[in-house]
């Protein structure tokens, strides 16, 4: 018969990567996990893992079998935490997947006042572009951008935002105001490092798809370098409105040729399909979507005083963020 802890084992050095990584986390000695892995294997008459010096990876066997035993496991462990969260408010070790720019797009202060709001909650941010693999990687949520591709994993959308023209003052006092869209192509302009010959814009306009061919004077391959550029009256850029709504309410940048916009942009929290998710992931996906709602220009000070002040009393609230 199987030993149902050795299948365990199994399933969190799938996770982790690696016997040191799973070694870590389970606080066990990696050549005991190994060990008990090859007792595993033997009992089942199959190899699951072809190890090497410089990785370690599934055979075809060991991906079914891992994905027919990692959800079930997945069940019992979240069964457990969801019977003592019943008797409390929301605890435990979240694992958040985001991206590599997300604390720039979204301030860690939110962080800091999540983290006063539920003191039980440990959060640990996987920040990387690559779309995780949720149950591979034990990700509890992720968040994404954009358009998301048909799958298992529930996803539920939290704002959604739109492309648009935007420019500083001090940009369009020197450059003048574009009144076309043909105008642009005598302005500096920003776009991604991806095109730097030449960048085609397309927009709807009032009269439907219109498209101009811009001259980038600028290229940077994030949206937020592009903002700082824009901000710096370095060019025009196309941007997501959520990113730049603090600096459209400020007034540090301004949305030129308003009848133009690009593509409604979603951006949502992603998790595995449950029963019954977790509290502290739920705590989490409703804090975001509270404060997206009241825009993202929102960056927590005022909520972040009192806490500074009760934190000065003793309170810790760490957040570990991994690059």
């Amino acid at each position: 018969m199987l030993d149902l802890n050795d299948i365990w084992l199994f399933v969190h050095v799938v996770r982790a990567g690696s016997f040191a990584a799973a070694g870590r986390k389970l606080s066990m000695p990696p050549n005991t996990i190994s060990r008990r892995l090859q007792a595993l294997e033997a009992a089942m008459g199959v190899r699951l893992l072809q190890r090497s010096t410089r990785q370690l990876n599934m055979t075809a066997a060991g991906r079914e079998f891992f994905a027919r035993c990692a959800p079930g496991l997945e069940d019992i462990e979240h069964a457990s935490v969801s019977l003592t969260e019943s008797q409390g408010e929301p605890s435990g070790s979240l694992r958040v997947a985001a991206p590599v720019d997300f604390f720039d797009n979204f301030s860690i202060e939110w962080m800091h006042e999540f983290m006063y709001l539920y003191p039980k909650v440990q959060l640990e941010f996987v920040l990387n572009d690559g779309r995780a693999d949720l149950i591979a990687e034990g990700i509890d949520l992720a968040f994404r951008g954009g358009v998301l591709p048909d799958s298992s994993l529930v996803a539920r959308k939290l704002v959604q935002s739109h492309m648009a023209l935007i420019a500083s003052p001090r940009y369009l006092e020197c450059r003048g105001t574009p009144q076309t869209l043909a105008d642009l192509v005598g302005h500096a302009c920003l776009a991604t490092s991806q095109a730097p010959q030449h960048t085609v814009w397309k927009l709807e306009g009032p009269h439907g798809p219109e498209s101009v061919r811009v001259v980038p004077r600028l290229c940077i391959n994030t949206a937020q370098g592009q903002l700082r550029a824009a901000r710096s009256g370095l060019g025009i850029a196309l941007l997501p409105t959520m990113l730049a709504s603090e600096d459209l309410r400020s007034g540090s940048l301004v949305n030129i040729l308003p009848d133009y916009q690009r593509d409604t942009m979603g951006f949502y929290a992603v998790y595995v399909h449950r029963r019954q998710l977790p509290s502290a992931v739920s705590a989490l996906i409703e804090f975001f979507a509270d404060k997206l709602e009241r825009g993202i220009a929102d960056k927590g000070a005022q909520a972040c005083q009192k806490i500074l002040e009760d934190e000065g009393k003793g309170i810790s609230v760490p957040v570990k963020a991994v690059a």
